[in-house]
C-alpha cells in the first residue's frame, strides 16, 4: 500500500451508483455504507500523514490530494490542534499559574467561551497573570469591550456561542458570559466537578449550566478532562454535533435510524478492522488509537471533505462549499499533550 493518498475527484452519479458498499451491524440495525464512508479511514489516515509530515519539517506540498492541499482541515486528533494545543501547554498547564482546582477550571472556561488564541493573549497582556482570585468583571469587560471596538473579534467561529442575555440580561454576549463565570464559582462547580466520578455525571453537570447546550456541554467536559481536574475514561460517553451528524448522513445509507453515539462508538471500536480491510497504513499519534471525541470529530471534517469529493450525498445539512481554504504556516513545534496519557512526542 503506497503511504500517499490518491487523489480523489468528486464522483459522477453513475460512479456513485455501482458502489454498493457494505452492510455492517449497529445495535439491532443493519446500515449501508457509502463512499464517503471509505474515505472516512482514508482522510483519517492521511491529514494524520500531514501532521507528522509538518512536524518532520517538510515544505512544499504536504499531500496529493486535491481537496486537502486547497481547503482546512483539523487534525484527525483533536488534541493536536491549534487551539487545543494552546489550551494545553499555554492555559491548563501553566508551572507559573496556580494548580489548584479553581483556578484551573477558571482558565479553562475563561480560554474555551472565547476559544481564541488572540483574545486569551490580550487579556493576559493587560491583566498579567490571569487568576480567579484577581478576576474583576468591570475590567475584563472593559478590555473585551474596546477589543471589539477596535474592530477586531474576540470569539472563534468554531462554535455558535449563545449570547445568554435572556439569564443574565446584558446585550453584549461577553458581558453574560463573563456573569456566567462568577455564576459558576458563586454555585461551587469546579469542586462538583472533580467529584464527578463518570465522564455522563460529568456531562449532566454541565448541561445545567446556563445556555450550555448538549454539544458544548461536551466539548467543555473533553477539555476539563485534559486537566487533572478529572479522570475520566475517554471511551464512556459521546455526543454527535451538527457537523458529525451531516456527516454520519453521508457515510451511511438509513443513518437515521441509529443513534449516532453508537455509530461513532462503532468506528471508535472498529477502527483497526477497517483500516486493515481497507488496506489504509493508518499512523497512531504515538501509539494511541483514534478515541471517541476523534472519530466525532472526523464525521464533522468528512462531511466538509465530501461537499468537493461527493457532491451528490448532500447529507442532512444539504451544504455545498468549503469556507475555509488551506494556508500554509510551515513546519509544527513540539507537540504537548496531557502528562497522564504518557505521550512523548519525542
Amino acid at each position: 500500500m503506497p503511504t500517499e493518498l490518491a487523489p480523489r475527484l468528486p464522483l459522477d452519479p453513475p460512479a456513485a451508483n455501482r458502489h454498493r458498499g457494505i452492510v455492517i451491524a449497529i445495535g439491532n440495525n443493519q446500515l449501508r455504507t457509502t463512499p464517503v464512508f471509505d474515505a472516512y479511514w482514508e482522510f483519517a489516515a492521511e491529514r494524520q500523514r500531514i501532521f507528522f509530515r509538518r512536524l518532520a519539517g517538510m515544505s512544499g506540498a504536504l499531500t496529493t490530494d486535491p481537496v486537502l492541499k486547497l481547503f482546512k482541515f483539523t487534525n484527525a486528533y483533536r488534541a493536536s490542534d491549534r487551539v487545543s494545543q494552546y489550551l494545553l501547554r499555554n492555559v491548563i498547564y501553566r508551572p507559573d499559574l496556580p494548580s489548584d482546582a479553581r483556578n484551573v477550571f477558571f482558565r479553562t472556561i475563561l480560554f474555551k467561551l472565547f476559544n481564541k488564541i488572540e483574545t486569551w493573549q490580550h487579556l493576559e497582556s493587560a491583566v498579567g497573570k490571569i487568576t480567579w482570585e484577581e478576576f474583576d468583571f468591570a475590567r475584563y469587560d472593559r478590555l473585551l469591550t474596546n477589543r471589539m471596538k477596535a474592530g477586531e473579534t474576540i470569539y472563534s467561529a468554531a462554535y455558535i456561542m449563545p449570547s445568554g442575555g435572556s439569564v443574565f440580561g446584558h446585550k453584549l454576549k461577553h458581558r453574560n458570559h463573563l456573569r456566567m463565570i462568577e455564576h459558576l464559582f458563586a454555585e461551587r462547580y469546579p469542586e462538583r466537578l472533580s467529584d464527578c466520578k463518570t465522564m455522563t455525571d460529568a456531562f449532566a453537570l454541565l448541561r445545567t449550566v446556563p445556555f450550555v447546550g448538549p454539544f458544548l456541554a461536551y466539548q467543555y467536559v473533553t477539555d476539563f478532562n485534559y486537566s487533572e481536574l478529572t479522570n475520566f475514561g475517554e471511551d464512556e460517553f459521546v455526543m454527535a454535533g451538527p457537523g458529525a451528524l451531516d456527516g454520519i448522513s453521508k457515510c451511511f445509507l438509513g443513518a437515521d435510524t441509529v443513534r449516532s453515539s453508537d455509530v461513532i462508538r462503532y468506528m471508535f471500536d472498529r477502527q483497526e478492522e477497517h483500516f486493515e480491510k481497507l488496506d489504509i497504513d493508518f499512523p497512531k499519534l504515538w501509539g494511541r488509537r483514534l478515541q471517541l471525541i476523534d472519530c466525532q470529530n472526523l464525521f464533522c471534517e468528512i462531511s466538509k471533505y465530501a461537499r468537493v469529493a461527493f457532491p451528490d450525498y448532500l447529507g442532512v445539512a444539504g451544504r455545498t462549499r468549503i469556507k475555509q481554504k488551506y494556508e500554509p504556516t510551515g513546519p509544527l513545534p513540539e507537540p504537548f499533550y496531557p502528562p497522564k496519557w504518557k505521550i512523548t512526542a519525542r
